[in-house]
């Protein structure tokens, strides 16, 4: 997305989960299952510019990969619930802000659409401790 462009998606909490009127897309990597993401503003190495800016769009039992931050996350959860894989739940309004160095998996046992910002890429890993499951209760 140019810099002098202005993307506007007009009440994001009327709708939630559905936002039928902008465009989703299969989010693809190892790991992955169920997650559709919109794309803000991606990360532009031209411009030195590492963050990136989603919409992302969990499905019932939907899961992203297991990974650790270099930077910071922020997650607005705006429809359903997101679960964590420490066991927490977030819910509609909910605002989780996790620095570098932390580790997790995203999931949603039922559905859930979040506005998530990172200053840094993740990095895949591989957990070394017991990790909550994907529709496991909190």
């Amino acid at each position: 997305m140019a810099t002098d462009t202005i993307q506007y998606i007009k009440n994001v909490f009327r709708s939630g989960f559905e936002l039928t009127d902008i465009e989703w897309s299969s989010w693809d990597e190892p790991g992955r299952i169920g997650v559709e993401h919109h794309v803000l503003w991606a990360p532009d190495a031209e411009n030195g510019e590492d963050s990136v800016g989603l919409l992302l769009r969990f499905p019932p039992t939907a899961h992203g990969d297991f990974h650790e931050h270099t930077g910071y996350e922020l997650m607005l959860v705006l429809d359903g619930q997101l679960d964590h894989s420490d066991g927490v739940s977030y819910f509609k309004g909910d605002l989780a802000v996790e620095g570098p160095g932390t580790e997790h998996r995203m999931s949603s046992s039922s559905g859930c659409t979040v506005l998530a910002i990172r200053t840094k890429p993740a990095e895949a890993r591989t957990p070394t401790k017991p990790i909550r499951e994907v529709n496991a209760a909190a």
